[in-house]
């Protein structure tokens, strides 16, 4: 497959002012049901090029860069959290119009989707259709960050930040893929000019405190998937050292055992290291 640069995938690319912020998001609207696609950490919604064809056939799409991601505007004072994440979701589905849609989510992408389920559930005026996960750390018993990304947490995570730079952010990225599906040098190069726009790797440090909100909102978010009461399902890679095997284990404990797909060999980044098995497995899923 060849690959999609950064001036193709955001050449056509919408943007929105969201609190004095631009906001930038890949749209693909039809009068088909709407599939919401919600990135993670530290990546944008360029990790949905390699599926997103074939999801358009079947939906209507939206995906947005979450701010202080990838071509979205990167304010160094901006007070980030998982919460403010999901209002600027929520409110570009509502200015779209959009009330009834299905969420596909990864990483830190799954728990904007937990607080977003979380919201529906208490009643909000938006209905979430189906929702499947991805590699990520929807518990946070079950989640272990790796090196760079404990420092970034740490009290000397504004120091990392600063100090972060290709090298570094290319070694410490390889190794959440699987042995035989790792990027190539021109892809790494390519994520790296994502996270580096705009000097976004210099809010690192800023952005991660999710993963103490995940610890401090465990019982909510927890509780937003086991009383989801539509479909809900798990793609993953269990090769994943961050939230492979373990989590896909506490999702059987605490969730259930149904709808789980292992894609084998894979690592923390299904949909672009394994995109046919992704849209295999979900496609499955979503016309059962």
């Amino acid at each position: 497959m060849k690959n999609c640069s950064l001036d193709q995938w955001y050449g056509t690319a919408c943007s929105f002012t969201w609190h004095g912020n631009q906001i930038v998001y890949k749209e693909q609207l039809s009068d088909r049901e709407t599939l919401l696609l919600v990135h993670g950490f530290p990546t944008a919604s360029y990790d949905w090029w390699k599926i997103w064809s074939p999801l358009a056939e079947r939906f209507s799409l939206i995906a947005p860069d979450m701010i202080g991601f990838g071509y979205s505007d990167k304010p160094k004072d901006f007070p980030y959290s998982t919460m403010k994440q999901a209002d600027l979701i929520l409110d570009l589905l509502r200015e779209k119009g959009i009330t009834e849609f299905h969420i596909l989510a990864h990483d830190y992408g799954d728990t904007v989707a937990q607080e977003i389920l979380a919201r529906a559930n208490e009643g909000q005026k938006f209905t979430v259709k189906t929702a499947c996960l991805l590699n990520g750390g929807i518990f946070p018993e079950a989640h272990h960050p790796i090196l760079i990304q404990k420092l970034l947490m740490s009290p000397i995570g504004f120091i990392l930040s600063r100090m972060l730079n290709q090298q570094k952010f290319e070694k410490s990225f390889s190794k959440v893929f699987g042995a035989d599906t790792k990027l190539d040098e021109q892809e790494l190069e390519l994520y790296w000019q994502l996270v580096s726009k705009a000097d976004g790797h210099l809010i690192a440090h800023k952005i991660i405190r999710y993963m103490r909100e995940r610890v401090e909102n465990r019982e909510r978010w927890v509780s937003a998937l086991q009383d989801y009461p539509n479909k809900l399902v798990l793609i993953n890679g269990p090769e994943d050292p961050i939230s492979g095997k373990v989590m896909v284990e506490r999702f059987k404990e605490i969730i259930s055992e149904e709808n789980i797909w292992l894609l084998e060999g894979i690592g923390h980044y299904p949909q672009v290291e394994a995109p046919v098995g992704v849209l295999e497995a979900y496609f499955e899923f979503i016309n059962q």
